[in-house]
C-alpha cells in the first residue's frame, strides 16, 4: 500500500512546481545567488551549526553544555535522516543538469526529507534554549533550509518535512538532555 495516493502525489508535485516557479523569479540575482549558495554550502555537514554552537559554548559553562548537546544531537539527527529515513523514501531530487551560477556539491542521498532543513531546525531548537539570540538561530535555519530549493537540490515539500522533523527532534533532544540548572554550575 503506497504512503500517498496518486491525487496527493499530484498535489505535492503541483505545490513543489509552484514554489519552484516563485524562486525562478529571483534566481540569477547576484545577491540572492551569493546568499543562498553560501547558506547551502555552510549547511553541508552542519558546518554553520557547529560553528554557532562553538561560539555559544565560549560564553559560559552552561552554554558549553548547550553546544555539546547540539553537536551530539546533530550527529544523531544525521544518522537518523541520512541513513534511516532517506533510505525508506528514496525520493528523486530535482534534475541536477541545470545551470548554476556557483558550483555546489552534489548530494549522494535521496531528496526526502531535506537533511539541511532537518539539521537547521534541530540545531535551532537545541541552541535556542534560554539564549537571547534564539531568533538568529531560527532565521539562519530558514535561510539554510530554503537555500536548498533555491539551488535546485530539493523540492519545497522536502524542506517543509525536514523543518517539521528537525523541530520535533530539537524538542526531543531538549527533553532527553536538559541543560544543567544554573545553580549547579560553579
Amino acid at each position: 500500500m503506497p504512503l500517498l495516493s496518486n491525487v496527493n502525489r499530484r498535489r505535492i508535485a503541483a505545490f513543489d512546481a509552484h514554489v519552484d516557479a516563485l524562486f525562478d523569479q529571483i534566481r540569477g540575482n547576484p545577491t540572492a545567488d551569493r546568499l543562498f549558495y553560501a547558506a547551502s554550502e555552510l549547511g553541508d555537514f552542519s558546518l554553520i551549526w557547529l560553528i554557532l554552537g562553538a561560539l555559544r559554548g565560549l560564553r559560559s559553562e552552561r552554554d558549553w553544555h548547550a553546544a555539546v548537546r547540539a553537536g551530539l544531537g546533530l550527529g544523531a539527527e544525521s544518522v537518523l535522516v541520512n541513513v534511516g529515513i532517506k533510505s525508506l523514501f528514496r525520493r528523486t531530487r530535482p534534475p541536477w543538469e541545470v545551470d548554476r551560477p556557483i558550483r555546489i556539491r552534489r548530494p549522494r542521498t535521496s531528496s526526502f526529507p531535506s537533511g539541511h532543513a532537518t539539521s537547521a531546525f534541530a540545531a535551532a531548537g537545541l541552541l535556542s534554549e534560554e539564549d537571547p539570540l534564539w531568533p538568529l538561530y531560527y532565521g539562519i535555519g530558514v535561510v539554510v533550509a530554503t537555500s536548498r530549493v533555491y539551488v535546485k537540490i530539493h523540492h519545497a515539500s522536502d524542506i517543509i518535512a525536514g523543518a517539521a522533523l528537525g523541530a520535533a527532534l530539537g524538542r526531543v533532544g531538549r527533553r532527553l538532555v536538559p541543560l544543567p540548572p544554573v545553580e549547579s554550575i560553579v
